[in-house]
């Protein structure tokens, strides 16, 4: 398999997670459009990725995992971020990266577990 840049896999995964918590609202029972939007970005922000791939990293993930994660945190983008600094922004990316590679290695099972972790976690921060 090719390998991919962390900025292509974060590419990827970004969409991929962006649907998976669009299904999950949408799966609470959340159905006019403007809640749904406000919703998602708890979850799909820089910082809400940030504080859960903090804790993903230090009791979740496995080394080949933060491997990934990492190799998607340190790559080099001239994207500047408009609503977070850059360490976060950079750790955001980095989690994205590691849902867009297990994408494509079809691992759907630790996709889902990551995923639903995630969930988890930021539900759990004060709001």
């Amino acid at each position: 398999m090719t390998q991919h840049s962390g900025l292509t896999l974060a590419y990827l995964g970004d969409a991929y997670y962006e649907l998976q918590i669009r299904t999950y609202l949408m799966s609470k029972g959340y159905t006019k459009v403007n809640d749904l939007h406000k919703l998602a970005i708890m979850y799909t922000s820089a910082l809400g990725q940030s504080k859960s791939v903090q804790y993903l990293v230090n009791s979740f993930l496995t080394e080949d995992e933060i491997s990934v994660y990492k190799r998607g945190r340190n790559a080099t983008s001239t994207h500047k971020p408009k609503n977070a600094d850059l360490d976060t922004y950079r750790q955001a990316t980095g989690f994205e990266a590691l849902i867009g590679f297990l994408l494509l290695e079809n691992q759907f099972e630790r996709l889902e577990q990551i995923i639903l972790k995630s969930i988890a976690i930021i539900e759990e921060l004060p709001q």
